[in-house]
This record gives C-alpha cells, structure tokens and sequence, in this order.
C-alpha cells in the first residue's frame, strides 16, 4: 500500500488531469445510456394496424423558407408516399424570396401523388420563431381536416416512399405519442465528412436515445426533420403555442410533449435522409454556431463549463499522449492513450452508419476543437445582438420577447 500510495504522490498534475480524462470516458462508455450504439432504428416489421381497422389519415406540414435549391429533391418523395390511409401535404411559404411556393405548387402539378395545399402565413408575430409560427399555421389547416396524426417535417429531408407508413406502424405498435428520426446528413464534401457524422456523435452522447426511449428516464428529444406526432397529444401539450420562442424547437417539443403525460421515441434514419449541401466549412459553422449558445440557455458559466468539459474530454487525451511520449510522464501519456482509444472506438459505430472509413476516428478530437469554437462563436455572436441568425431573422433569447427582425 505504502508504494502505490508513493507512487501516487510521485504523479505530476498533468497525469492527474489525464487520468481524470480517461475516468470520464470511461463513465461515458459504460454509464451514458450507451449512446455510443446506432441500433436505435424503427423495426424492420411493426405491428402497424390490423386488416379490419383503417390506417389514420395523417397531415404532412412542411415549413419552408427559401428552399426552392432543395425542393426538387424533398417535396416529389412526400408526394410520393405509398401510404394506405389519408395523407395530405400541407406546405407552409415562409416568405420566401426565391419562389419556393411558386416551385411547389408546379412539382405537385408535374408528379402528382398526395394532395398539397401552399400557404403563406405571413411576417410571424410579436414572441414567435419563424418556423414555428409556420408550423403553427399549417396545424391549423390540416386540423380543419381532422386528421389523427401530424407528420412535421423540413423542406430539406426526403423520403423513401414507405416512410410515412412505417412511421405510423411504428407509433401504432409501440404505443408513442411521437415517433422521431433522425434524417441521414449529407456527407459528400471533406468537410461533411469531417463534421457531420460528429454532429449526430455529440447530440446522442447529450440526448441518448435509450433514455429518451426509456418511459423511466425522463430524457426528452427529437430530431426535428422529421417528427409523426400524434394529433390529441399535440392538443394537450398546446403544440407549437407552448414552444413558440424555441430557437431548438425538435427538443422543446420532445419536452413537452412528454411534460404533458405523451411517450417519445428517437432513432436513427434508413430512409429518411437530408439534402441540403453543407459543402464549405463556413456553411456547417452557421449551421452549429446559429444555435449553440441558445442550448446553453444563454449562460456564460454554462458556456464556459462545456469550454472545459469539451477540452477535458476531447482535447485532454490527444495532447496527454503526445506529452507522454515526449517525456512529461508515464502516466499522462498511458492514461491519455487509454482514453484517446476509448473515444475512437465510441466514434467507430457512427462513422459505420454514415459509411465513412474507420482512419478518420482519431481525428475526432479535432472536429471536437471546432465544435468548441462554434459554441465559443456562438456566444459572441449573441452578445453582438447577431445570435441565432438563420436565413434573414435574428432572434433574441427567449424571455426578451422581441420580434424576429427581417
């Protein structure tokens, strides 16, 4: 005892901080609702609904806002949907600049498919975010018709044509009052490649989706491309009203949701995917700095504990190792290859997902750094009145109630 607790004594403070780091990763490993996995995915077979029942009609709401580069792409799949019950797209113009309505209604024409209604429902009001105040409008037109579910989703995601239906299955067989998916993102370009897949890393290591799936663990979220939700259970959370300055409104409705009594589940996508290019690094920095600081609460000693607990985490182990190996101490270096290890190997099942070679794992500690930058980004952006920008609207944080500025 008296010479392991000498050489304890002998370990400098960067071996301590490299231990601590690969302390934590082990937590991460075992204790995080192993979020590492990707078998989070709708069945292959779900119970659906028996032969004598109808299927429920369901009314699609898409918001849109500038999207005629990516319509072409995403609104043919939804009118396309091979779905036996009633189905009917709602498509909401968020004054548009580029004729994104115009385009639409000319697709449904040219494809045909499922009935689609184009709407505007002008500048948003005083305490609304843009999209949701779309939302809102295109609920309130498809609950004209009544229908028992609602299928939110972005102008940017396509679907294979048994999405819809296997979604409903899915709700139906599982008893959820919300089925989420998280879309596949494009990774064409380097930079894609590099942050992408790291994205998705980073929101399930936050959200696991075992807890979220879990009734007994109280975790709450959603991916917001693409959410089924169940019409009486959006009634009882007051859906969008209740979440109507939600800069981050996938997990504002996944809580609330599941506030007002509703079961969630959030997996992975096989068939739902993204097409919006994210092809330059500055188009995925907008993308991940615009809401950043907004999912820290607008709290700087938040901020400035996911600074540290980012650069513990991520950036700790890489440099320990190399410290390590250039002398600074046995136990930095092997506690901090340990820990490196264990990251890459948590990255692994991800980057299979997203069909991205097995070499770029180590590199997660990098795409890590620029994370930390977005979010540090993030905030200044906010304090220069710049925050949570997104194709022409500022919004402030959620208690200032201010207007969302063209």
């Amino acid at each position: 005892m008296r010479l392991w607790w000498g050489r304890l004594r002998r370990v400098s403070v960067v071996g301590w901080i490299s231990v601590v780091s690969l302390a934590v990763w082990c937590w991460l490993l075992l204790g995080q609702g192993f979020f590492w996995r990707t078998d989070q995915r709708l069945p292959e077979r779900a119970r659906g609904v028996p032969a004598q029942e109808r299927w429920p009609s369901v009314a699609i709401v898409v918001p849109a806002r500038d999207e005629a580069e990516v319509l072409p792409l995403s609104l043919p799949s939804l009118l396309a949907q091979a779905y036996p019950g009633e189905a009917e797209v709602f498509l909401v113009d968020d004054g548009s600049g580029d004729g994104t309505g115009v385009l639409a209604r000319s697709l449904a024409e040219r494809d045909g498919g499922l009935p689609l209604t184009v709407t505007s429902p002008g500048e948003p009001e005083r305490g609304w975010t843009g999209k949701l105040w779309a939302v809102r409008h295109g609920i309130a037109l498809a609950r004209a018709k009544d229908p028992e579910y609602l299928l939110l989703t972005d102008a940017d995601i396509a679907h294979e044509p048994d999405s819809l239906r296997r979604l409903v299955e899915s709700a139906r067989g599982g008893g959820y009052d919300m089925v989420s998916q998280m879309a596949r993102l494009r990774v064409a370009s380097v930079w894609e490649k590099l942050v992408v897949p790291a994205f998705v890393y980073f929101f399930s290591q936050l959200y696991p989706f075992r807890w979220v799936n879990s009734a007994r663990m109280g975790t709450a979220a959603a991916a917001g491309g693409c959410v089924l939700l169940r019409t009486e259970a959006a009634e009882r959370a007051r859906v969008p009203e209740s979440i109507r300055q939600s800069v981050i409104d996938d997990v504002a409705l996944a809580r609330a949701v599941q506030g007002s009594g509703g079961r969630i589940w959030l997996g992975l996508a096989d068939r739902v995917d993204s097409v919006r290019p994210y092809p330059r690094l500055g188009d995925l920095w907008r993308m991940v700095s615009r809401s950043a600081y907004a999912q820290l609460r607008h709290n700087p000693l938040i901020l400035l504990g996911t600074v540290v607990g980012l650069a513990l985490i991520y950036l700790v182990p890489p440099v320990m190792t190399v410290a390590g190996l250039a002398g600074a101490g046995a136990w930095a270096g092997w506690a901090g290859g340990v820990a490196w290890a264990v990251m890459t190997g948590t990255y692994l099942p991800m980057l299979r997902y997203y069909r991205e070679p097995w070499w770029t794992a180590p590199l997660l500690p990098f795409t890590a750094l620029l994370y930390l930058l977005m979010t540090v980004d993030s905030a200044v952006q906010h304090y220069r009145g710049r925050g949570a920008a997104w194709k022409g609207r500022t919004y402030a944080r959620p208690e200032a109630e201010t207007t969302p500025e063209s």
